[in-house]
């Protein structure tokens, strides 16, 4: 369907299409956002063996897994959603699952740090063109009263996509390279790789191929069965949806509303903590609890990721159903949220056992990603329908850079430093320098009689990194009710009738 305003229709009561197809695109759209989340956060459950393979210490594991990402994710995010608020949104959308699933594959054929930093590049210029656009559609399908759910529903594709990504992850880079060819070869397909030496292939390397290339499909599918609504359907007919802003326009809307800017603070801090802690999970389990990549990812990553998810679904529900009570919940329930999470967390964090840190973790999970939703809910509730994908952008140009630019990079610098007090403190920093942290998993004999201390230190470090890390939640939460205070009158006049000074 052409990007045209529809005659005067209830629109802004019905939704557009039938509540059947309204529900398969945004499943659609969920699973989109689900595929985004599996190829974005794959590295993470395979952090650990690339960190030994390329030799590297956690400040330069932070520094791949964050910034080169967030920057060329948040420069690509404006243009794209600026295209998005005046193009087709569909096929947008499926253009950029094809990048950043082609970008993932070639993740697993990278020869050293630098092609890897180079293929995880092209996957953040892909996945820019995700969500901005996707929000951007799901209001016009939806109408004001149902976004909060829905909106709800396809943030839940990033804790779907992070149990996904532990699952196949962490069960394909279990698998020896021989292995691997061998089945190849039982499938007929050996001789498509003549010569290749399948015992100098890491799991990890087969995990970026087979995860990666399925999204070519996805976005074909996508595009031949999603329609490109008219703009604006959804909202009241007073409405003048024809008009497409420009990105000064859209930011002479947003930038004047402090709702904006304390839910953009809010959300990049839930998000410095989060891609912090997501980028460093797996490495956590592995050095304090002494479990192998497969088991870190299926047996615990892989259930922390779905009880998140159920987190962000809570969060939105809740929304919903208290809206008509309390009109500003999306704003200031993500803030009781994440101060419940911080105690949570850090007893799961100093747990003296594996069992009792699980189950705090689950806890503080549900707590902490109930919030998901609520940037998207209240993102678009104040902006008209022409400048919701440009300000989505700009949300996510902030969370990006804050979020994934620094937390990871912060948990890592910060591991260090805390491994190298705790070889101060044991007195043992002349054997630092020969230090191979590689060998705590692979060769721990090798180390000597000071191996045990050595990498004990290695897993505090992190430990208490990590612990650090959670206490920015507090400030997040402060945001979110600051927020709260204003999310009633900075609501769009023509979306939701303001609040007032109600909760």
């Amino acid at each position: 369907m052409s990007d045209t305003t529809a005659a005067q229709e209830p629109g802004h009561i019905t939704g557009f299409g039938t509540k059947g197809y309204r529900s398969y695109v945004l499943i659609s759209l969920m699973l989109v956002y689900t595929l985004n989340f599996i190829d974005r956060t794959l590295i993470s459950v395979v952090a650990q063996p690339i960190i030994n393979e390329f030799g590297l210490n956690d400040t330069q594991w932070g520094l791949l897994s964050g910034p080169p990402f967030a920057l060329f994710y948040a420069l690509m995010g404006i243009p794209i959603a600026m295209w998005a608020d005046r193009a087709n949104r569909v096929l947008i959308i499926a253009l950029c699952i094809i990048i950043w699933s082609v970008m993932t594959a070639l993740c697993g054929v990278a020869s050293g740090f630098i092609w890897l930093l180079i293929f995880r590049v092209g996957v953040a210029v892909g996945e820019a063109g995700c969500t901005p656009p996707a929000n951007s559609l799901i209001t016009d399908y939806y109408p004001p009263r149902s976004r909060a759910g829905a909106l709800g529903i396809y943030s839940m594709g990033v804790t779907i996509g992070g149990v996904l990504a532990q699952l196949f992850g962490g069960l394909i880079a279990g698998i020896q390279g021989e292995d691997f060819g061998a089945w190849l070869g039982t499938l007929g397909l050996g001789g498509l790789f003549p010569g290749m030496d399948w015992s100098t292939v890491g799991g990890w390397r087969i995990a970026f191929v087979v995860v990666g290339l399925p999204g070519v499909l996805v976005a074909l599918i996508l595009l031949l069965t999603i329609k490109e609504p008219p703009r604006g359907y959804s909202d009241p007919p007073a409405l003048d949806s024809t008009a497409k802003a420009g990105f000064f326009d859209a930011f002479r809307e947003f930038g004047k509303k402090p709702t904006f800017w304390w839910l953009s603070l809010g959300a990049a801090l839930v998000a410095f903590v989060g891609y912090g802690l997501i980028n460093f999970q797996a490495p956590f389990l592995q050095r304090v609890h002494g479990i192998g990549v497969r088991d870190a990812a299926v047996l615990y990553g892989a259930p922390l990721a779905a009880v998140a998810a159920g987190g962000t679904f809570l969060g939105g529900f809740l929304s919903e159903r208290l809206e008509g009570r309390f009109p500003r919940v999306a704003a200031w329930l993500p803030g009781v949220g994440l101060l419940i999470s911080v105690p949570f967390y850090i007893a799961a964090f100093f747990a003296p056992t594996l069992s009792m840190a699980f189950a705090l973790w689950i806890v503080a999970a549900i707590a902490h990603y109930a919030y998901l939703g609520a940037q998207y809910t209240v993102g678009t509730a104040i902006v008209s329908p022409k400048s919701r994908a440009t300000t989505i952008s700009v949300l996510l140009l902030i969370v990006s850079l804050i979020g994934n630019g620094i937390g990871p990079l912060f948990v890592g610098a910060m591991s260090d430093f805390f491994m190298g007090m705790e070889i101060n403190n044991a007195g043992l920093s002349s054997m630092a320098a020969d230090f191979n942290p590689r060998l705590c998993s692979t060769d721990p004999t090798s180390l000597g009689e000071t191996g045990p201390e050595l990498c004990r230190a290695y897993a505090n470090g992190l430990r208490y990194s990590m612990a650090a890390t959670v206490l920015f939640m507090i400030l997040a939460a402060a945001s979110y009710f600051m927020a709260a205070v204003s999310f009633g009158r900075d609501r769009y006049r023509g979306d939701v009738p303001a609040a007032g000074m109600h909760l």
